[in-house]
């Protein structure tokens, strides 16, 4: 939905996406990523990783004010000082390992507004109707009956364990310098009901990752942020579009989604239009990712939000325009024994339609039969994709020098049913992001292009691609 870079203490990081394919391509990388990340956080000092006291360099604050009046809310924005950091961070901790939290002691031992297409449309309730029971500690889990509402749906649902809003697009400056763009915010829930009433208490982790290519000259440049929520530091409002993690920001502008996120000297400033709203995918937006009961998520996207904005690199704003995607998905459970990682693909075709397709590949090398996909046409009418309609054909591989992972950089994506074919490339092949310093995941995601035919029509599009477990434990093992 959305993997960070070694060395996260200098750092141009990395953008990951748990999310989901139809119902796991994302949710269960960013899952992954998520909860690795905890761990992680779990010992480190709290004034002591950039990544949570980069933003709150006043030099840094002040350039984003110069650069936009956002409304930044000072009293959220508020963070502890340093001694009260380092009071407590022993207090939290040990918490966390006498059992106040088993879940997390576990894991760290271990490691738009926008208006729903008639054809989509479901009656909206006040409440968030409950069918599916709640697990053992309290989280809900994904279930067909959800009732879906927006511009409510696009804001946080903590009654679930794991949520992402994940963001990508194809940009262009008037003179044809081309980008592509990632930037994912995750929340990741620790106890759905902490007993302790301190701000200090963790309920919820917020990561954060951003991603730029410049395709020019070829440079994949990330970053990511890790804080908890409850201080300010990072949180995700209900009801509508905001979350943050330090100064970066998702929110609603309007009926746009206004996306600000620098890191030193390179970022997006961004507002997407709604475009044709949201698409749920799978069951009336129930995405399952496996046969057993709860084993799905939430899911819905905005397939071709047409952005305008402005991309920075080397401290200088470049204006552009294109189109961005955008996934939101929230759940509580994971992948299936023997799905080892997946391949994901996010296409927007020149004919106007959308494609979102999935394949989960098994430890056999055979494609799960929970894979899946969701056609939009050019008039934003949506059709579900199963495994048997689409077929996946990967060719030229690129080895990573980094990690040794041979990932196919090529592939045809085949619809027999609407007579398509389609040649997807990596628009740039060293697109991976290795995260062997702070999660241990490593995996494959960037800008694509496509050339083919649908319907006997010649075509051509862009759009993102993701890949993983060609590196590493199956995903599978990650989520256990």
């Amino acid at each position: 939905m959305t993997g960070l870079r070694p060395n996260p203490r200098d750092r141009c990081g990395s953008a990951v996406r748990l999310g989901p394919a139809a119902g796991t391509r994302g949710f269960t990388m960013r899952a992954a990523v998520a909860f690795l990340m905890l761990g992680m956080w779990i010992f480190r000092a709290p004034d002591g990783d950039p990544a949570s006291s980069r933003w709150r360099d006043p030099a840094l604050h002040a350039e984003r004010r110069d650069a936009r009046s956002t409304g930044w809310d000072e009293e959220r924005a508020r963070a502890p000082s340093t001694e009260e950091q380092r009071s407590h961070a022993g207090r939290t901790a040990a918490r966390m390992q006498r059992g106040l939290s088993p879940r997390v002691a576990g894991v760290a031992a271990s490691a738009s507004a926008g208006v729903l297409p008639p054809s989509l449309r479901l009656a909206a309730t006040a409440g968030q109707e409950t069918g599916s029971a709640p697990t053992p500690e309290g989280w809900r889990q994904a279930d067909p009956g959800y009732a879906w509402q927006f511009p409510r749906d696009h804001g946080s649902h903590p009654e679930y364990r794991i949520e992402w809003w994940y963001y990508t697009g194809n940009l262009a400056s008037d003179r044809g310098r081309r980008f592509g763009y990632q930037v994912t915010f995750f929340r990741v829930g620790v106890d759905p009901a902490p007993a302790n009433p301190s701000r200090w208490a963790v309920r919820d982790l917020h990561m954060a990752h951003l991603a730029v290519t410049d395709l020019g000259t070829g440079r994949h440049l990330f970053a990511e942020r890790l804080d908890r929520g409850g201080l300010g530091w990072a949180g995700a409002r209900s009801g509508t579009l905001d979350v943050w993690n330090g100064d970066w920001r998702a929110s609603l502008d309007g009926s746009g989604h206004r996306l600000e996120v620098i890191d030193r000297s390179f970022g997006v400033d961004l507002l997407l239009e709604p475009g044709r709203g949201p698409t749920l995918h799978g069951e009336n937006g129930l995405s399952r990712k496996g046969p057993s009961a709860g084993n799905a998520s939430q899911y819905y996207s905005m397939t071709r939000m047409p952005t305008t904005g402005r991309v920075r690199l080397d401290g200088e704003w470049i204006d552009v325009t294109g189109a961005s995607w955008m996934d939101h998905e929230f759940g509580t459970t994971f992948l299936e024994p023997g799905q080892v990682g997946w391949d994901w693909f996010s296409l927007q075709l020149d004919d106007g339609a959308d494609i979102m397709v999935f394949q989960l590949r098994r430890a056999d090398g055979r494609p799960d039969r929970h894979s899946a996909g969701t056609w939009v046409d050019g008039g934003g009418i949506a059709a579900p994709l199963d495994a048997g309609d689409v077929r996946l054909v990967p060719g030229r591989r690129w080895t990573s020098p980094a990690s040794g992972a041979s990932y196919p950089v090529e592939w045809r994506v085949e619809v027999p049913g609407r007579q398509t074919v389609l040649d997807v490339a990596a628009a740039l092949e060293a697109q991976e992001l290795d995260t062997a310093a702070s999660t241990g995941v490593t995996y494959w995601e960037g800008a694509v292009t496509v050339n083919g035919r649908v319907g006997g029509r010649q075509v051509r599009g862009r759009g993102y691609l993701e890949m993983t477990g060609y590196s590493g434990r199956p995903m599978s093992e990650v989520f256990r």
